[in-house]
């Protein structure tokens, strides 16, 4: 194993309704988590989602209302996924933009406060994209030299990335094998929320990156604007981001 890990990284990929962090929801979820002793563990979920599956994103990933209408919920199965993943770091393919936000937005709906501060992210599709910019099944073909059989299967392709991450450390020596540093070379931008609405600015204190306030630290309008905080609240954003302004807003008041 080329990566050398201090702590269980696990990897891995959601199968979704739709692709609106917000709004959409789990289908199946499979983990596999690795040891530093390169030893390997895996589970995989089909979930309930409580909404339907549109039939374009049945196309997709093979996966109907009929397949989940006896799987758990997703509150059910949250406290095992919590205890999979506590003490470990976390990576998948395109995680950072999509099955991180996603998860953490059915962890809090689930009643769980979810810390990311917690772990490091890796994402195999960030630095294949800065090193050979392609899609998970040509990344698998470049760096394992196979084919990707049942791409859009949650199992298969969380196999399929953790054999690209792996392999992707071998193969640039630029690249080191610890995951702290890949964690900070899987981010294009670093952002205060999962949404990318919250951004830093040059003294990283934390500003808006939309609305009539973007531009401005965030602290900065809630102790001259708290009544925008309360909209934010209220309003269709994902739950991540609410949280993160919720940090903020009571640091704000000292």
């Amino acid at each position: 194993m080329n990566l050398k890990l201090y702590k269980p990284l696990c990897i891995f990929d959601l199968e979704t309704t739709g692709t609106n962090v917000a709004k959409d929801r789990i289908v199946e979820i499979c983990i596999l988590k690795v040891n530093p002793d390169a030893s390997r563990e895996s589970k995989t979920w089909l979930v309930n989602p409580e909404i339907p599956i549109p039939k374009e994103t049945t196309a997709v990933h093979g996966i109907s209302d009929e397949d989940v209408k006896d799987a758990p919920k997703f509150k059910e199965i949250a406290p095992k996924i919590m205890e999979i993943i506590a003490g470990s770091d976390l990576a998948g393919f395109n995680s950072n933009r999509f099955d991180v936000p996603l998860l953490a937005e059915e962890l809090l709906r689930a009643g769980i406060d979810f810390d990311l501060s917690k772990f490091k992210l890796v994402d195999a599709q960030t630095i294949f994209h800065k090193m050979e910019p392609r899609n998970l099944t040509a990344a698998y073909k470049f760096y394992c030299k196979k084919d990707l059989e049942n791409a859009h299967s949650a199992e298969a392709d969380v196999l399929a990335t953790f054999e690209v991450l792996d392999a992707q450390v071998g193969h640039y020596k630029e690249l080191t094998n610890d995951i702290a540093a890949l964690s900070e070379f899987s981010f294009h931008t670093k952002f205060a929320d999962l949404a990318g609405m919250i951004h830093f600015d040059e003294e990283q204190q934390e500003i808006f990156a939309f609305g009539k306030y973007k531009g401005q630290r965030v602290k900065e309008v809630f102790q001259k604007d708290l009544g925008y905080y309360g909209w934010i609240q209220s309003a269709d954003f994902p739950l991540y981001t609410k949280k993160i302004l919720t940090g903020i807003q009571l640091r704000s008041k000292f």
